[in-house]
C-alpha cells in the first residue's frame, strides 16, 4: 500500500564491524523493553540507551530518532505478527484452518500485547507508523481475498461477497478484539475467544462446518 508520507529511515544498512553489531542489537532489545515498559508516547532515548547498557551518544551511530529504533523493533516483530491466512485447501480441512490461523495470530498477539499497545500508540501520533501498520495488515488481507475467491469457485463460500472488503473487515474483526483484549486488559477466556472468531468466520463466508 504506497505511503503519502516519507517512511522511517532504513533501519536495516549494512553494520560495518561485529562491535557495531552488538550495540545495535542491543540497542534494539534494549528499546524494545522500553517501549513494552513505558508505551510509545513515555519512552526516552536516555532509557533505551541505559537499558542497552551504552552510552547515550553511541545510540546516534546507528539510529537518528526514538522513531527509527522504534522502526527497527518493529521490523524484527513483523514476521511473528503476521496473520497466517485461511487455508482453502479441502472441505473437510477448512474449519481447522480458520481455526489454527486464528489462534497462531492471536497467541502471537499475547505474547507481544505490550508492544502492540505501544504500536497503537505511534499509530495514533504518527502517520508514518499508521502507514506501517496497514502495510502489514494488507499482507494477510490479500492472502486472505484470494482464498475467499478461491472458495467461492469451489462453491464452499457465499458467493455474493466481495473477496477483498470482506477480507479486510474479517481481518478488523480479529485484529481489534485482540487488542481489546490482551492489549486493553479486557480479558477473555482463550479457547473462547479462538472458537467464536473461528465460528464468525465461518458464519460470515456461508462456509461448511463439517
Amino acid at each position: 500500500m504506497p505511503s503519502a508520507e516519507p517512511a522511517p529511515s532504513d533501519t536495516s544498512a549494512p553494520r560495518r564491524t561485529p562491535r557495531g553489531t552488538r550495540t545495535r542489537d542491543a540497542l534494539v532489545a534494549g528499546a524494545r523493553r522500553i517501549f513494552e515498559r513505558d508505551g510509545y508516547l513515555d519512552s526516552r532515548i536516555v532509557d533505551i540507551a541505559a537499558e542497552a547498557g551504552v552510552a547515550t551518544g553511541s545510540f546516534y551511530t546507528h539510529f537518528a530518532s526514538k522513531d527509527d529504533v522504534f522502526a527497527a523493533v518493529l521490523a524484527d516483530l513483523q514476521d511473528e505478527m503476521l496473520h497466517a491466512g485461511v487455508s482453502d485447501s479441502s472441505r473437510t480441512e477448512l474449519r481447522l484452518g480458520v481455526e489454527e490461523a486464528n489462534r497462531a495470530y492471536l497467541e502471537s498477539y499475547r505474547r507481544n500485547a505490550a508492544l502492540m499497545a505501544a504500536m497503537e500508540q505511534a499509530a495514533a501520533v504518527d502517520r508514518r507508523f499508521l502507514q506501517l501498520r496497514l502495510q502489514r495488515s494488507q499482507a494477510f488481507i490479500d492472502r486472505s481475498a484470494a482464498a475467499i475467491t478461491r472458495l467461492q469457485e469451489a462453491g464452499l463460500a457465499d458467493p455474493e461477497l466481495d473477496p477483498a472488503v470482506t477480507a479486510r473487515a474479517l481481518s478488523a474483526m480479529v485484529s481489534r478484539l485482540a487488542y481489546v483484549t490482551f492489549a486493553a486488559d479486557q480479558p477473555l477466556p482463550f479457547e473462547t475467544l479462538v472458537e467464536t472468531l473461528t465460528r464468525l468466520w465461518m458464519n460470515a463466508l456461508r462456509m461448511p462446518q463439517a
